[in-house]
C-alpha cells in the first residue's frame, strides 16, 4: 500500500490502528474524526451552530474593522481558535528550543490566590504570557522550551524507555522583568465531546469522588467561581477543572488567547502597567456577543466524541483487560452516566465512554507545575479524557502527550504517573512486554 500522508506514516511506525469501526481502511473518514456532529442539530439551531463554527475557525483582525471579526488583542497568542486545537484536536510542544510556540501557552500567576480563590495574577503579567500584541502594542515576551533527558529506565523484559522533563524559560519581556513567577507550559487540548461531558450530573462527579478506591487513589473535585452565578461551582473543564461549565471555559479562552472581550469577560486583558495596551481601540464593547459567544458555545457543545475502533481484535480486548487489572481504569474509568436535563435528548441519560472521572488527582512531584489553580495543587490535575487519543499522530500529525507534551508516545505517558497513579504505573513498568504491547494496542484503538 502506498502511504500518502506522513502523518500515516507515523502512525504505522507507532503500531495504532487505522480501521474505522470495523471498516475498510477510510483515511479520509479518519481523518473528520475529530469534526462529527452529535445527531440532533434542530432546525432552529442550525444557524448559530454553523455561526459558532465559523467563529472558531475564523481569523480575527485587529480593530477597526468590518465584518464582525475585529477585537483581536491588544494582546494575544494566536488568532483563532483553530490555531491551537488543529482539526479540533491537541496542541504540540516546540521540537527544538529555538522554536516558537504555535500550539501552546503558558500560564502565569504568582503564590497565593485572587479574590474567588483562583490564580492570583502576576501584576504586570496577569495570568497568561500573551506573545504578540496588534501593531504598536508590544507582545510580552517569548517562552522557550528546551528538554532535559532523564537516566533510562528498564522495563519488564529489558526494554529501555527515555522519559524527557521541560525547562522552560522566558526572553525578551516588553514589561520588565517578572520576578517571582509561577508558570504553567500547557498545550491545546482536544475540544469534542465537551457537552457530552458537561452533561454529566454534578452528584455524580461528587460520588466517584466520595468512592473509596484502592492503591491510595483518592480523587477530589475543584471549588472554581462561576462568573455568571456569582458563586463557588464544581470545576470540570480545562487541565486542572478550573473552569465550571462550557461557556465560561469559551470565554476565558477567547479572552486569554485571542484578547476578545465578551459579557463574561468585558475588560481588555491589559494590566495597569500596559499603557499602550490600554490605549488600543476596542474591536466592541464588548466584542463577542452574548448570540456570538453562545452560538460559539453551542457549535463545541454538539461536537461528538470518536468511537472506539477495532473493538474486536483479540489484541485490543487483550488490553482492555490489562488496562483494568492494571488499576488505570480506577481514574480513567470507561464509562460515565448523563443526566436527564441536559441540552439535547441525544446527550440525555446514556452512558458516555471518555475514560475520565474527571476528577483532580495528585500526579506526584514529577508532574507538578508548582502553581494552583483554586483547590487545585500544582501536583493535581484532572484526569484527561481519552477518548479519540488513539487519532492523534494521524490527525494532528505528532505523538505527544500529557499537558505540556513531555511524552513523545503513551509509554512515556504512563512511565510519567506517579502519586496516585504510582501503583498502576509500576504494574504496567513491571507487566510482561507483551501486555505492554496489548495495553498501547488497546490506547490506540481509542
Amino acid at each position: 500500500m502506498r502511504i500518502k500522508h506522513a502523518a500515516t506514516a507515523l502512525l504505522i511506525a507507532l503500531g495504532a490502528s487505522l480501521s474505522f469501526a470495523d471498516s475498510p481502511l477510510d483515511l479520509t473518514a479518519l481523518r473528520q474524526s475529530y469534526m462529527q456532529t452529535l445527531p440532533w442539530l434542530a432546525a432552529r439551531d442550525k444557524s448559530a451552530f454553523l455561526r459558532g463554527r465559523t467563529l472558531f475557525r475564523q481569523n480575527r483582525v485587529a480593530a477597526p474593522s468590518t465584518g464582525g471579526i475585529a477585537g483581536l488583542g491588544p494582546l494575544h497568542n494566536r488568532q483563532s481558535c483553530l490555531s491551537c486545537h488543529p482539526n479540533n484536536g491537541r496542541g504540540s510542544s516546540p521540537r527544538l528550543a529555538s522554536e516558537n510556540m504555535q500550539t501552546m501557552l503558558v500560564r502565569l500567576s504568582l503564590p497565593g490566590s485572587d479574590e474567588q480563590g483562583g490564580a492570583k495574577p502576576h501584576p504586570v503579567y496577569g495570568t497568561q504570557l500573551n506573545e504578540d500584541g496588534i501593531p504598536g502594542v508590544p507582545g510580552e515576551g517569548r517562552a522557550m522550551l528546551a528538554w532535559a533527558e532523564l537516566p533510562a529506565e528498564t522495563l519488564a523484559g529489558g526494554e529501555k524507555a527515555w522519559l524527557r522533563r521541560p525547562l522552560l524559560s522566558f526572553t525578551d519581556m516588553a514589561y520588565g522583568k517578572p520576578g517571582t513567577l509561577l508558570y504553567s507550559p500547557r498545550v491545546g487540548q482536544a475540544v469534542f465531546g465537551l457537552g457530552l461531558l458537561e452533561a454529566v450530573p454534578e452528584e455524580s462527579i461528587l460520588a466517584m469522588a466520595a468512592e473509596a478506591k484502592p492503591d491510595g487513589v483518592k480523587g477530589s473535585v475543584n471549588r472554581v467561581w462561576d462568573i455568571a452565578a456569582q458563586s463557588v461551582a464544581i470545576g470540570r473543564f480545562g487541565y486542572k477543572a478550573s473552569q465550571p461549565n462550557l461557556r465560561q471555559q469559551v470565554a476565558g479562552e477567547m479572552h486569554g488567547n485571542l484578547g476578545i472581550t465578551s459579557p463574561l469577560y468585558p475588560e481588555e486583558n491589559c494590566t495597569p502597567s500596559q499603557t499602550a495596551c490600554r490605549k488600543a481601540p476596542s474591536g466592541g464593547q464588548p466584542e463577542m456577543s452574548q448570540a456570538d459567544l453562545e452560538a460559539l458555545e453551542l457549535y463545541l457543545a454538539n461536537i461528538d466524541a470518536p468511537p472506539w475502533r477495532k473493538k474486536d481484535d483479540p489484541l485490543v480486548r487483550q488490553g482492555e483487560r490489562a488496562f483494568t487489572d492494571l488499576g488505570c481504569a480506577i481514574c480513567h474509568r470507561p464509562t460515565l452516566p448523563t443526566g436527564p436535563a441536559t441540552r439535547t435528548v441525544v446527550t440525555a441519560e446514556r452512558q458516555i465512554a471518555p475514560y475520565s472521572d474527571l476528577l483532580l488527582h495528585d500526579m506526584g512531584p514529577g508532574l507538578s507545575d508548582h502553581r494552583p489553580d483554586y483547590q487545585a495543587t500544582g501536583s493535581q490535575w484532572r484526569t484527561p479524557p481519552l477518548w479519540g487519543i488513539g487519532l492523534v499522530p494521524l490527525i494532528n500529525e505528532h505523538n505527544q502527550y500529557l499537558h505540556d507534551g513531555r511524552a513523545r508516545n503513551l509509554q512515556e505517558a504512563i512511565l510519567w504517573h506517579g502519586g496516585e497513579g504510582r501503583a498502576s504505573r509500576q504494574r504496567y513498568a513491571n507487566a510482561a512486554p507483551d501486555t505492554r504491547k496489548a495495553v498501547l494496542a488497546f490506547l490506540g484503538s481509542l
